[in-house]
């Protein structure tokens, strides 16, 4: 298996795979208001059954971030390509968005989404960036431990981002 920038014919093969999930926890939001503050708490709820969710659209600002030479890196082997890595670029921010890290299915748990998250890493380094987001589905619990894995840490929550109406988790790491 190899990291490399993706081509433009890659795209088509990384908007195609696969990137649903399944999981048996989620992360709960509650949300209140007592004594003039609102107070949101999250919460790792057991579901009473695996379920697997559809993963949000991988849509044209894949082809964009491509085209404006963001950070978009596809894991490959023998020509076919098993996962891809999609970051946006803020440069006024110093900071690298992660939009997708996506693995099919029938690779996962080899390696292969740590390999793109070491490489998009070493990019971001590379190009002056000093802290990463990335944007997590909060049933996605897969990728949430995934993240914490790798020092990535809760750093915030939009509960209207995904077309879906799923909150989206944010999780950051410096690279400091």
């Amino acid at each position: 298996m190899r990291i490399r920038p993706a081509e433009l014919a890659d795209l088509n093969a990384c908007i195609l795979l696969d990137g649903s999930y399944q999981t048996d926890r989620v992360w709960q939001m509650e949300q209140r208001e007592q004594d003039g503050e609102i107070i949101v708490s999250f919460r790792e709820v057991a579901l009473p059954r695996m379920m697997t969710v559809a993963y949000p659209t991988v849509d044209a600002a894949l082809v964009s971030h491509w085209e404006r030479g963001d950070c978009v890196l596809v894991a490959e082997l023998d020509n076919e390509v098993l996962g891809f890595w999609d970051m946006s670029v803020h440069p006024d921010q110093n900071l690298g968005w992660v939009h997708h890290l996506v693995v099919a299915r029938a690779y996962r748990r080899r390696g292969i989404g740590s390999a793109l998250l070491r490489h998009g890493a070493q990019w971001a380094w590379a190009n002056g960036l000093e802290r990463i987001m990335i944007v997590v589905q909060s049933k996605n619990y897969p990728g949430i431990r995934f993240c914490q894995k790798f020092g990535f840490e809760f750093c915030g929550f939009n509960d209207r981002y995904f077309g879906n109406q799923d909150i989206a988790l944010w999780f950051g790491h410096d690279l400091r």
